[in-house]
C-alpha cells in the first residue's frame, strides 16, 4: 500500500510524520502542499472521505488563516465558498495530509496514523 503525503517541508509536524512514515516502512508519495496545492476537486474529494467537519481542513495556526481573520469568517461561508478559498493557497491547509484508497487522515496523530501499519 502506498499513501500520499502532503506536506511543508519546512513544518516540524510534517517532519515528525515523515520520520514517521519513515520509521514504520510506509511506502508514500511526497507532494509539497504549498508547490503543488490540492484543487478543490482534490479538496471536496477527500473532506468527504475523511468523514470530519471541513473546517478541520484549515490551518488554524497558519499566519495566512489569522491575517485573513478567518476565525470569523469561516461561520458564515458555504461549503463551497470553504473549498474554493483553500485551494486557492497550500497554506491554508491544515498538514499533513495522509491520502490513502479509503481514507484521509489531518494533521499527525501518532495514534490514528497507527492504522497504517
Amino acid at each position: 500500500m502506498s499513501v500520499l503525503f502532503l506536506e511543508y517541508p519546512k513544518c516540524t509536524t510534517c517532519k515528525k510524520a515523515k520520520a514517521w512514515l519513515e520509521s514504520n516502512s510506509v511506502a508514500f508519495d511526497d507532494r509539497h502542499i504549498v508547490e503543488e496545492n490540492p484543487s478543490a476537486e482534490e479538496l471536496k474529494t477527500w473532506w468527504q472521505m475523511s468523514g470530519l467537519p471541513l473546517k478541520k481542513f484549515f490551518n488554524t495556526s497558519g499566519l495566512l488563516y489569522k491575517e485573513l481573520k478567518l476565525k470569523d469568517k469561516l461561520p458564515e461561508m458555504s461549503e463551497e465558498e470553504m473549498i474554493a478559498l483553500l485551494s486557492t493557497n497550500g497554506m491554508l491547509v491544515k498538514r499533513p495530509l495522509i491520502i490513502g484508497a479509503d481514507f484521509v487522515l489531518v494533521g499527525f496523530k501518532e495514534a490514528e496514523w497507527e492504522k497504517l501499519k
